[in-house]
């Protein structure tokens, strides 16, 4: 099977290439530097003929970024999915495409099952379920993969947003489950390498790591990690962002389960090395722009 992997200068794309090329598939990348700015009408040039599988590995998990850039977001999170749907539809390709628990409100008492209906309260949610609901309908040959919270995105935001006073409010109303680049990359292959043996599984799935946790509980646990200040306080408060979280994003993972035995992973074994990427990546990112004054390279396609 070959299968286009469609990725950012994010660590997803990296982690998930270095995992398939592990295998016997036949890989190809596609670097789309600026993906709210794609040319949606290039496809057909940086699309292989002979795709079998489109992945896209553009993982939206930022809803605030969200905010500060809609039409941006529109574009990245809706308008470039869909038309990877069109043109795989028309090609007779299947595409594999992310989604998040953020297409929920969060005001369900319980776990959300893969079924149950978005109804987002942000941004980043609302394109997330209209992409969702247009793929279903354009392309039979789809999976949706819901995520978790990004556990990169948190620990960034311990390392930035310590107050003058060095607190850091973190809501404990708001509840989910964390999931590392290299769990989510993990599940992606073992998904990818069943598809390639032929099973017809198409549909809506859902990962995050093991172990619900408030944001206030998981800031403590970024808190106590090495290289983090230990004057930092965490506490128990709502943020300005926090308005955009929903109290509740926990996910049901049976499905995925039951249908491609992919068990949940505890996101903590992970939260030590998910603090090296994120550092080694800040300090690389600060390092080409000292040495080019820009990070932006021409976006494909």
């Amino acid at each position: 099977m070959h299968v286009l992997v469609v990725h950012d200068y994010g660590p997803l794309g990296k982690v998930l290439l270095e995992r398939l090329r592990q295998t016997h598939l036949r890989v190809t990348p596609l670097l789309v530097s600026d993906p709210s700015s794609a040319d949606l009408g290039g496809l057909e040039h940086w699309v292989p003929e002979d795709t079998d599988l489109i992945v896209d590995a553009l993982w939206r998990v930022d809803p605030e970024s969200a905010e500060r850039n809609p039409d941006g977001t529109h574009k990245a999170a809706f308008s470039l999915p869909v038309a990877m749907a069109e043109h795989a539809r028309e090609r007779g390709m299947a595409l594999f495409q992310l989604s998040s628990c953020y297409v929920f409100d969060g005001r369900k008492q319980s776990s959300y099952l893969s079924s149950n209906p978005g109804q987002p309260v942000n941004e980043l949610g609302n394109w997330q379920w209209e992409c969702e609901q247009a793929i279903r309908s354009l392309l039979p040959r789809h999976i949706l993969l819901r995520t978790g919270w990004s556990l990169a995105r948190f620990i960034r935001k311990v390392r930035a947003g310590v107050r003058p006073d060095g607190a850091l409010m973190m809501p404990g109303r708001c509840r989910g489950q964390p999931v590392t680049v290299q769990d989510l990359a993990r599940v992606m292959t073992a998904m990818i390498l069943q598809l390639d043996c032929g099973a017809e599984v198409w549909g809506t799935y859902q990962y995050a790591g093991a172990e619900e946790i408030t944001l206030y509980e998981l800031g403590l646990a970024i808190a106590g990690l090495p290289g983090v200040p230990e004057w930092l306080q965490v506490v128990d408060a709502m943020p300005e962002w926090g308005a955009l979280e929903p109290a509740n994003t926990t996910m049901n993972c049976t499905k995925i389960r039951n249908t491609f035995g992919v068990k949940q992973l505890p996101w903590r074994n992970g939260l030590l090395d998910e603090l090296v990427m994120v550092r080694d990546l800040e300090e690389g990112r600060q390092g080409r722009e000292d040495s080019q004054g820009r990070t932006a390279e021409p976006a494909r396609p």
